[in-house]
């Protein structure tokens, strides 16, 4: 005798129930998973920056507390834009994530044929950590603070030379900031590099530098440079008896270098916090707040959508002063 088996009502809600519950937890469940393999972390620039050091101690950290390796590839190029044009089209799989630094800022302005867009194709993740420019002259200058350095620049126009790295980055744009702020008329003189633009104050070459914290400490310790002030809005804590240029007088005057890590646009929420509270987490623990500190930042280690507004703000903040000085690249 054949036996039939009757489909209850209630049974297949219930079945259709679960399916439901199966299918919509489905993208948590990946998301929990992540990472099951390798992350890369490109960095626009050469190895031995500031950018490839602080993205290989985030790579370092990560690797130890999320389960797989992170590490750093090195694609530099064209003032950072062909390694940021790499991971804006790859997979937003959270797989090939971006290192990045204030540059990513300018680049709007500075290459107006930029082959991705600095606002649609990348999602924040988190700021690492910000440093500021040190404004320094040689000891035996006659400005011992930054208003006898623009009453100097004002008496002489086109006398005061600054040195900077190269045409379009931090160190440039940062004084062509602070000629906008003082109304003063600089001139730039580019070098290769940021110990080049010291080696040039100290032999008398130029004036004066905006460099960042890490490239001056040693010189400023060694008493062969006198720092008039930092570019940010708080002290250094390398440097905590040195006045912003805000406390110095010059209170338009703000210039902040920044690292951050970005995704493809499109990556799932759910990596971006995930990846941003780790971020969080390794910043917080002594170890690498005290390496950050070393070398001349301040950690950060914000959410994305803190990290959002700031990079938001700071490529339409450059790109109007870029516009507005008529800077262009050859």
């Amino acid at each position: 005798m054949s036996r039939t088996q009757v489909f209850s009502p209630a049974l297949g809600l219930a079945i259709l129930t679960v399916a439901a519950l199966t299918i919509g937890a489905a993208p948590d469940v990946i998301a929990q998973k992540y990472p099951e393999k390798t992350v890369r972390i490109v960095t626009p620039f050469a190895p031995g920056g500031g950018t490839d050091i602080f993205g290989r101690l985030l790579a370092q950290r990560l690797s130890e507390t999320q389960g797989q390796q992170f590490i750093v590839e090195n694609r530099p190029g064209a003032g950072s834009t062909l390694g940021t044009e790499f991971v804006a089209k790859s997979p937003p799989d959270g797989y090939t994530l971006l290192m990045t630094s204030a540059s990513y800022s300018f680049n709007p302005g500075l290459y107006p044929k930029l082959r991705y867009d600095a606002v649609k194709d990348f999602t924040a993740v988190s700021q690492v950590a910000r440093v500021p420019h040190v404004i320094v002259v040689l000891p035996s200058f006659p400005a011992k603070n930054l208003q006898d350095l623009v009453k100097i620049a004002r008496a002489k126009p086109g006398e005061v030379l600054y040195a900077s790295s190269g045409p379009g980055s931090a160190m440039h744009l940062a004084g062509v900031l602070f000629g906008v702020v003082t109304k003063t008329d600089l001139t730039h003189v580019a070098y290769k590099g940021g110990a080049a633009t010291t080696t040039a104050v100290l032999g008398g070459e130029a004036t004066t530098a905006f460099n960042t914290i890490e490239t001056v400490m040693p010189l400023i310790r060694a008493k062969r440079l006198r720092p008039l002030a930092v570019s940010t809005r708080e002290r250094a804590a390398a440097l905590p008896d040195v006045p912003t240029a805000m406390e110095a007088g010059i209170k338009d005057y703000e210039a902040i270098g920044w690292f951050g890590l970005l995704a493809p646009a499109a990556t799932p929420p759910t990596i971006v916090q995930q990846l941003s509270a780790e971020i969080a987490k390794a910043i917080a623990s002594p170890t690498m707040r005290e390496r950050l500190v070393q070398e001349g930042a301040t950690p950060v280690g914000n959410s994305p959508a803190e990290f959002e507004r700031f990079v938001q703000a700071e490529i339409a903040k450059w790109t109007r002063i870029i516009q507005q000085t008529g800077i262009k690249l050859d």
